[in-house]
């Protein structure tokens, strides 16, 4: 078996006995020669043989023998020469992930690496061994340890007995074998790509530190995170120094058989790691995941050497490390929904998900982002011109005019389309999402059916069965866009897709929490349109920050109390705390958009000119949307179904104003407001219809949730 992809004879015609024997693959002619320029091996045939591997040096000189592994082929047992065909070994030895797999290696905390065969291009022992002029005696005693007929312990114990280096052989050694001739092609990227992603990297080797530690070094892994034995020596009384090698430290983990499992124990003791793999060549390196507390995942690596039993006991089984890089950059992000919220969202992200950043490594560079009307436009000047003129969305964003385009093979979806029209989105995606994605809610609002509320993420979670984290805090879009200081909690139900799209959001200027309470976040985010349309009434009025203080106040509080009336065991009293309760309802009640209509609603009603929520919304929002209207007429649903109407004034109060049922200054007596009879006038203060005709002060207010929703829904 070859050094990668090299290539073996397969004889065509005869049998002949089998063998089980390790094919052991020859290692480059130098540092970083490509695999093609080795010349490949041929299976030879013979009447009295075993099938067996030569591998050439470039030069047409066989530098290795070794019988074939009996699952390869036959060979033709005759005295007529066999027919040979070649054929790739990554073929017959390349086993790629299982999902769950794949899920391990993308999520890992920390990644361990046997040293020999598996980082290098060579067993370090071995290379000593051919420095010192015993090479076959040592590697004999290697394969024999490595393919597990042999313990460890004895292993290295004989292995040093030939080898008899002194101090000044291995300082020698040492400076003829650089690190960089050493290792294999694509692993020292491969672990600076796992570096960038915050991963921990370690070296578990039953080589010998006093070899491996230069390598360590090179590769930029502390000392402290490398796990391997240690030579044991003669010191001289009267220099001090060490003069003769006396065998090794059979203390540590790694001189015996199960070592390296003890290793990752041990690891585990220290570290809060939840996913732990395992990348080697050996049977040992197997181990690591056979064993309780060992390993998550075990990645076998057939570059170097190539050996079937591993290969058919892994999970996942490469001979080369260019294939692990691209499993771990192989998140695809889309953005549904382009307004100026989803545009600064998709902003963030494509800022994220290309050059040379920590995290851009975890993603596909490309963003796509729905946006059926502006999808041209985006793609040819690069900013959205309606929804967020002026900013671009980054070189790296293509727009789509299709949903199912946008998440066609998309790993991570962020939903950021009004909440009206998040059931109707999910409808047109069933089936289309690619299986084990991850999603997001950015959307604020609820739908309110006959079962009793339901949040966008339980929509999303429901309706496409994959998990859904939302984002919600104080992120005026035009803000984020502009890059001013900005703050977001990310709720979650699963930790792991909270710290991905925590990586996906975070920026120097925006900065990202994590908050184990999904539900408490996003209803924050819906509630608090209803207060910031109270707000909005107070600047309406010309009143000043002490009575829009107390909207805010009485509006915090309700906003933690409806929540926890709908979920009293999910939802935490610190959660309102956070960016998206005070943090979001202040912002909003100062800036927001629906603060801005609702304070302009008000003075059209003072001075005898009412105008409707929908003309308002267009003439001032310039194709953004208006959410606290309808939010209001869900939650009042809820309220009304449950007789909590004067449990939560305020949001009763408010949503008798916006429905023209009580004028405007009511906002501030909004316990009298909610306790207050309906009665039926002629000619009402609020036009919420969408043709701004007049709505009866009685309609229902499931019909005045459906007069209020507003056109175009993108």
């Amino acid at each position: 078996m070859m050094l990668h992809s090299h290539t073996l004879g397969r004889t065509v015609a005869g049998n002949s006995r089998s063998s089980s024997r390790v094919a052991r693959c020859a290692p480059p002619p130098s540092a970083g020669v490509r695999p093609s320029s080795v010349a490949p091996s041929r299976l030879v045939a013979t009447a009295s043989s075993s099938v067996e591997v030569a591998v050439s040096d470039g030069n047409g000189k066989a530098t290795e023998v070794h019988d074939a592994p009996s699952d390869i082929g036959n060979a033709a047992q005759s005295s007529a020469p066999a027919t040979v065909e070649t054929i790739s070994l990554t073929e017959v030895l390349q086993k790629p992930p299982t999902d769950e797999a794949l899920s391990l290696w993308r999520s890992a905390d920390a990644v361990c690496f046997d040293v020999d065969c598996t980082i290098t291009v060579n067993d370090g022992l071995d290379l000593l061994a051919e420095f010192m002029g015993c090479k076959e005696e040592v590697e004999e005693l290697t394969n024999k340890a490595m393919d597990g007929v042999m313990p460890l312990n004895t292993s290295l114990e004989e292995r040093l007995n030939l080898i008899n280096c002194s101090p000044s052989d291995l300082r020698a050694f040492l400076k003829a074998h650089p690190p960089a001739s050493r290792l294999a092609p694509g692993v020292r990227e491969l672990i600076r790509t796992l570096q960038k992603r915050g991963v921990d990297i370690y070296l578990i080797s039953g080589g010998f530190r006093e070899i491996l530690i230069p390598i360590a070094s090179y590769l930029g892994i502390p000392m402290s995170r490398v796990f391997a034995n240690r030579m044991n020596w003669q010191w001289d009384d009267e220099t001090g120094e060490p003069t003769k090698l006396v065998g090794f430290d059979v203390s540590q983990l790694t001189a015996h058989n199960q070592g390296k499992p003890q290793a990752i124990a041990r690891i585990r003791e220290s570290n809060p790691y939840t996913t732990v793999v395992m990348v080697g060549d050996g049977i040992t390196d197997l181990e690591a995941v056979q064993v309780s507390g060992g390993a998550d995942l075990f990645i076998g690596y057939g570059g170097v050497v190539a050996r079937p039993a591993v290969a058919e006991q892994a999970e996942w089984y490469t001979c080369d490390y260019s294939s692990l890089v691209s499993a771990l950059s192989c998140y695809k992000v889309a953005v549904i929904g382009s307004g100026a919220w989803a545009c600064a969202a998709t902003r963030m992200i494509a800022q994220n998900t290309v050059g040379q950043g920590e995290t851009a490594s975890e993603f596909a560079d490309e963003v796509r982002i729905w946006a059926r009307s502006q999808h041209e436009a985006i793609n040819e000047t690069g900013e959205n011109p309606v929804h967020f003129p002026g900013i671009s969305l980054g070189p790296n964003v293509r727009a789509v005019a299709s949903v199912e385009e946008a998440v066609a093979d998309a790993d991570l979806l962020v939903f950021c389309v009004p909440h009206q029209y998040v059931q109707r989105v999910c409808k047109q995606l069933l089936g289309k999402v690619k299986p084990g994605a991850k999603a997001i809610s950015l959307t604020k609002g609820m739908r309110v059916t006959r079962e009793g509320p339901q949040l966008i993420s339980q929509m999303v979670r429901r309706s496409l069965g994959i998990d859904c984290c939302v984002l919600m805090g104080a992120n005026i879009a035009e803000d984020v866009g502009a890059e001013q200081v900005s703050e977001a909690v990310i709720g979650y139900s699963d930790l792991e897709s909270g710290e991905v799209f925590a990586k996906l959001f975070e920026r120097p200027y925006f900065r990202v929490s994590l908050l184990p309470d999904p539900m408490g976040a996003e209803l924050c985010g819906t509630l608090k349109n209803i207060v910031a349309l109270g707000a909005g009434m107070v600047d309406g009025l010309d009143l000043g920050p002490n009575s829009k203080a107390a909207i805010i106040r009485q509006g915090l509080k309700e906003m933690r109390g409806f929540a926890q009336a709908l979920f009293p065991s999910a939802v935490r009293d610190d959660t309102f705390l956070e960016s998206c309760g005070v943090g979001d309802l202040v912002a909003t009640c100062i800036g927001g958009r629906n603060r801005r209509v609702a304070e302009e609603w008000t003075r059209a009603a003072l001075s005898g000119s009412p105008r409707s929520w929908s003309d308002l919304e267009t003439d001032l929002l310039k194709g953004q949307k208006l959410q606290g209207v309808s939010t209001s007429n869900e939650v009042q649903e809820v309220l009304a179904a449950r007789n909590w109407e004067q449990r939560f004034p305020l949001f009763t109060t408010i949503n008798r104003i916006v429905n023209g049922h009580l004028p405007p200054s009511s906002v501030l007596d909004y316990k009298e407001g909610s306790r207050a009879p309906l009665v039926e006038e002629e000619e009402p203060l609020v036009l919420p219809r969408r043709n701004g005709g007049v709505a009866h002060w009685l309609q229902p207010l499931a019909a005045v949730a459906a007069a209020t929703g507003f056109g175009n829904w993108e």
